[in-house]
């Protein structure tokens, strides 16, 4: 088992978690990690790029100029792709930019990465996020009494954790995310994670 210190919003510590070292301990597979944030980056993205070729594009039909005694290079359409408005050659066309990966390589990027956050003290631990009402003011004082207002911040709350997620998604520097929303990507782009203890026990669950 793996130990951590569990803080309280106001930055004190007030006790110690035991992490299972099947998640939170393992060797961090790098390429494996490498190999599923290309693969989520690559699945967001739209495939909507498109040019129009020389079929495409509007005009064409007759010789722009005379074949001779111009002085210039002869042109059999103003659809060419050297013309002026021609069609483009080799341009981007609609496609799936989607690429996969195993559910097994998926769990182990995700646990090399929660290894690995713990191993560089970049794994912060909460013993439970409470607030009356939304208040971003609030949820900067809580950065601020962790020493985490200066860095990168994922936080990832309990999904019906209503009150956290609004209190931090206005904070620039901090990314928050649900609990069933978080993937390999989500979890290393940071300087620092931050979860409540529930949600770093869910991981437990779900990744073993």
């Amino acid at each position: 088992m793996s130990s951590i210190d569990v803080k309280n919003m106001a930055g004190e510590t007030v006790s110690t978690a035991e992490l299972a070292d099947s998640v939170y301990g393992i060797e961090p597979n790098i390429p494996v990690v490498h190999k599923v944030v290309v693969v989520q980056a690559a699945s967001r993205r739209q495939g909507t790029h498109s040019t129009k070729n020389r079929a495409a594009v509007s005009g064409g039909g007759r010789k722009p100029f005379r074949q001779k005694g111009t002085g210039r290079a002869r042109q059999g359409t103003i659809r060419a792709p050297q013309m002026k408005g021609g069609g483009v050659v080799f341009g981007p066309t609609p496609r799936s930019h989607a690429r996969r990966a195993n559910a097994k390589e998926v769990k182990l990027a995700m646990r090399s990465v929660l290894s690995g956050k713990l191993r560089d003290s970049e794994l912060f631990l909460l013993d439970q996020l409470t607030f009356d009402a939304p208040s971003t003011k609030a949820a900067r004082n809580v950065l601020k009494a962790l020493g985490l207002d200066d860095k990168r911040v994922t936080l990832v709350v309990n999904d019906e954790d209503v009150q956290s997620y609004l209190s931090f998604r206005n904070l620039p520097n901090v990314l928050v995310i649900g609990e069933t929303e978080a993937n390999t990507e989500y979890l290393i782009d940071n300087g620092a994670l931050l979860m409540p203890v529930e949600v770093a026990k869910y991981f437990e669950e779900v990744l073993a």
